[in-house]
């Protein structure tokens, strides 16, 4: 799937006339739910063209860089790997604490876009969701993805592209944490 959106939140309306910005993403639409989801590492969170020519320019150059063979064997990673109930109320916890840290302090952990009320809705998904839910059990980084991604359907136009991109950012985290990687280990120890 394709899609775009005019990133009025990066515009002064009230400036003079200067380059458009936009948000565009080229990905698979998740057609087992409805839960939004929009993972990709072909996206451009601000786009700035003056014409239609350039923007014509930039979206075509994304698209020729996006790697679909890449993108379908990351989704299908997250099936294989799985965190212990333990390690996913550690990871609740931890997100929930890194809106209140330190900017010195988070300024050295991947950067995190999901808000407490969202955190709260993949808690209760958790243990609610008949598709994605594991309550007791060992949940699959493909089901946390999924959560997560399900929480950030209440976000506004405007961070949803962002949010969307970082729940994949985190999944993938979580995920090469558990074997070993170092970078998103401070949300599951």
């Amino acid at each position: 799937t394709i899609g775009g959106v005019r990133a009025y939140n990066h515009t002064n309306l009230y400036s003079k006339k200067g380059a458009e910005r936009f948000k565009v993403f080229i990905g698979f639409t998740c057609k087992v739910c409805t839960n939004l989801c929009v993972s990709t590492d072909g996206f451009l969170s601000c786009l700035e063209v003056t014409n239609t020519r350039d923007l014509y320019q930039a979206v075509l150059e994304m698209f020729n860089k996006y790697d679909t063979a890449k993108h379908i064997h990351l989704m299908q990673t997250l099936g294989n790997s799985y965190l212990t109930e333990h390690q996913f109320c550690q990871l609740l916890g931890r997100m929930r604490l890194y809106q209140s840290l330190p900017q010195g302090y988070q300024k050295d952990i991947p950067k995190m876009l999901i808000t407490d009320s969202q955190i709260n809705t993949v808690a209760k998904a958790y243990i609610n969701d008949k598709n994605f839910g594991s309550l007791g059990n060992d949940i699959s980084m493909w089901k946390l993805y999924n959560l997560l991604t399900g929480s950030n359907k209440s976000s506004y136009i405007d961070s949803f592209l962002d949010r969307a991109i970082n729940a994949t950012e985190i999944a993938t985290g979580i995920n090469a944490a558990l074997h070993g990687d170092t970078k998103y280990k401070w949300f599951i120890d």
